[in-house]
């Protein structure tokens, strides 16, 4: 493969009453063609969702839409635009990062602020923390890269952090 200059190619999901940021670094080959977060279906994000949130796996874009209102999750990613071959996140070179302060003041996301894996975490680290004053937590990744982490071990680590911000109020 090679490399590309991308955009992002499709904006954040979040809503006034979202109460949790989950960023990724850059979206893959298959979310790109989806034009949705986690496109690739080996990908453990919305099943790892799913299960935090006791609800089946949405089908469909506009089902994980319903899902993530329903459950006051933001998406996005850290990157708006870089060089990039394939979804290769070890490939990713000329970052030009997101701007997250719209997502930011026009929710109730705080400083719930999460990275799926590693490397969303410390491009957020070195492009976003400084000019937003928010740290954020690191999770480990669903990517079906990161197979030393069993689904069960996701689910232990990100329940730890994010079923309580998850549960909905009255």
């Amino acid at each position: 493969m090679e490399r590309q200059y991308l955009e992002h190619g499709f904006g954040p999901f979040y809503r006034p009453d979202s109460r949790v940021l989950i960023l990724g670094s850059f979206p893959s080959v298959k979310s790109r063609e989806a034009n949705f977060f986690y496109g690739h279906p080996q990908n453990r994000f919305w099943p790892l969702l799913a299960r935090l949130c006791e609800e089946a796996v949405p089908p469909d874009v506009e089902g994980k839409k319903a899902f993530l209102e329903h459950n006051r999750i933001a998406l996005y990613d850290v990157i708006e635009r870089c060089s990039i071959i394939g979804s290769s996140d070890s490939s990713i070179r000329d970052v030009e990062p997101a701007d997250l302060r719209p997502i930011l003041n026009a929710s109730q996301i705080g400083s719930h602020v999460f990275t799926n894996g590693g490397t969303a975490y410390s491009l957020y680290q070195k492009y976003l923390a400084p000019s937003l004053g928010i740290s954020a937590v690191r999770l480990p990744s669903t990517s079906p890269a990161n197979a030393a982490c069993s689904a069960d071990k996701l689910f232990e680590e990100w329940s730890k952090l994010l079923t309580p911000l998850l549960r909905r109020t009255a």
